[in-house]
């Protein structure tokens, strides 16, 4: 009689951070940035108050006289096509993020974020505030958490602002919904901003491949 062997599995590694999420983070990396791109055209690169008597001129040059009104005409042209922009961009964040609620529930247990941050409080509690590690690690995850929520506030706030002139309670909100709208962006701008100036500095010093790990999966 031959003595019988169980065969066992080769342990498998589970990557840090999963494709889907790893999709979803840079996906909506480049639709924030075409949010943001779309303002900046808007408000800095084409300001319609500066474009306007630009094209005046220009035309004036070739003998074309225009009032200004009928260059504003033109340059709503403009800025409606680059809303619209913007208009496109925002639904496809607003799906983004719901697809990333709906992932929160369908990731492996560890690659969760409600599951990283326990862990990262859990730790806080065991070591106490004095390790500048766990209160880093805590921090970042707060931040994370922070960050959601501006997403949260944008697409809702923006959401509200498309239908607006189709509502009428919407409409005699619009002004106070803008207001929020425009003060969020400049939250996510400034998370942008410090997120990039963070992964640049782990990066060089002992939190290296960040980068690497958001695009291959980590270990």
């Amino acid at each position: 009689m031959i003595p019988a062997t169980t065969a066992t599995a080769p342990a498998t590694h589970q990557q840090k951070y999963s494709l889907t999420l790893r999709l979803w983070h840079w996906s909506s990396a480049a639709v924030i940035s075409g949010l943001l791109t779309t303002i900046l055209f808007l408000y800095v690169i084409l300001k319609m108050k500066t474009v306007g008597p630009e094209f005046q001129a220009v035309l004036q040059k070739q003998g074309v006289t225009m009032t200004r009104e009928q260059v504003r005409g033109l340059t709503r042209i403009i800025s409606h096509r680059i809303w619209d922009w913007h208009i496109y961009l925002g639904v496809a964040l607003s799906f983004l993020l719901l697809f990333r609620v709906v992932l929160e529930f369908l990731q492996a247990g560890s690659q969760r974020f409600g599951a990283r941050l326990a862990e990262a409080r859990r730790y806080f509690r065991q070591v106490g505030p004095d390790l500048q590690d766990a209160r880093h690690s805590l921090l970042v995850k707060y931040s994370y958490l922070a960050f959601y929520l501006m997403l949260v506030v944008m697409v809702a706030t923006g959401l509200v602002l498309i239908y607006a002139d189709d509502v009428e309670f919407l409409h005699k909100l619009e002004h106070t919904v803008k207001e929020v709208h425009n003060f969020t962006m400049y939250l996510v701008l400034a998370f942008i901003v410090l997120h990039l100036v963070g992964v640049v500095w782990s990066e060089l010093t002992k939190g290296k491949g960040i980068v690497s790990d958001m695009i291959n999966g980590g270990k």
